[in-house]
């Protein structure tokens, strides 16, 4: 039994007719039956980075090539990944000019020294072959120079359970755009990315809104003490009304079942078990 399930931040993000509606449903099918037929002879956190590194490089989606830019006119990327049966987490907070920095956490996850910042992570990723890339797209440009603030909701993520039973998941953000040089988002915390041997949890929406409501270490940790994936959907999602937290999440328990939520309209997902597929609507 080998499950996975993607997302693609939220709709809200940038344009919503249906032509994009369209596009990012057969983006996320196409990705995740990719990455379903890459997790039938690859591990669990083998196929997340490989998930995440195929959503990097759609255009679509606000996160490695798409990414948007900051106050000062630069790209700054955040990704992180965690082994569910390691506990070991690994991440990159704004990193800049790497295509792909989910695959920098990759290789993070072999040092002591496993969440770089800055220019350190940026300095790290040089060191490692991986080669000065611009993430920037045409789009972000003019919406930077137009001053068109997005809603920053936009994050990719995937979370797979592979057939040794074995979970794992990865989160990577192009941020929010036009914030302050510096802000930390949620991906590459354990609020946005979170896994053990009981479950995996991936983050998208308002980062602070995430961090705040700790959650997707708190839906784990109820899964690990009894609670039903529902349960602890519904317990953490209500813990985020009194500050009208928006959070998307996307989660597979070690039973196999299949997880997703949002706070407020509407996250773009899709998941596959190599029968059934489903995507957001």
């Amino acid at each position: 039994m080998s499950k996975i399930i993607i997302h693609g931040g939220f709709f809200s993000e940038s344009s919503t007719n249906l032509e994009t509606k369209i596009a990012k449903q057969q983006a996320l099918l196409r990705i995740v039956k990719k990455a379903y037929a890459y997790l039938q002879n690859h591990s669990a956190l083998e196929t997340v980075v490989y998930a995440v590194s195929e959503l990097e490089d759609d255009a679509l989606f606000n996160a490695g090539i798409g990414s948007q830019i900051q106050s000062d006119g630069k790209i700054r990327m955040s990704a992180s990944l965690m082994d569910g049966s390691t506990q070991k987490m690994s991440g990159v907070i704004n990193i800049e000019e790497v295509k792909n920095p989910v695959q920098v956490a990759q290789v993070l996850l072999g040092y002591d020294d496993k969440v770089l910042g800055g220019s350190g992570a940026t300095n790290f990723a040089r060191q490692h072959g991986f080669e000065k890339f611009s993430t920037e797209i045409p789009q972000r440009r003019a919406e930077y120079e137009a001053k068109v603030a997005s809603k920053g909701l936009g994050t990719v993520g995937c979370v797979a359970l592979d057939t040794n039973g074995k979970i794992a998941v990865a989160t990577s953000t192009g941020g929010k755009g036009f914030e302050i040089p510096g802000r930390i988002s949620d991906s590459a915390t354990v609020a946005g990315n979170y896994a053990n041997a009981f479950c995996g949890v991936s983050l998208t929406g308002v980062g602070e809104d995430i961090v705040s409501g700790a959650v997707a270490a708190k839906i784990v940790t109820r899964v690990t003490d009894g609670f039903t994936l529902a349960e602890a959907f519904e317990k953490t999602f209500n813990e985020l009304k009194p500050f009208d937290g928006f959070a998307g999440a996307i989660a597979i328990d070690s039973k196999g079942n299949i997880f997703h939520q949002d706070s407020h309209p509407s996250m773009v997902y899709a998941s596959f078990d190599g029968a059934q597929e489903e995507v957001f609507n």
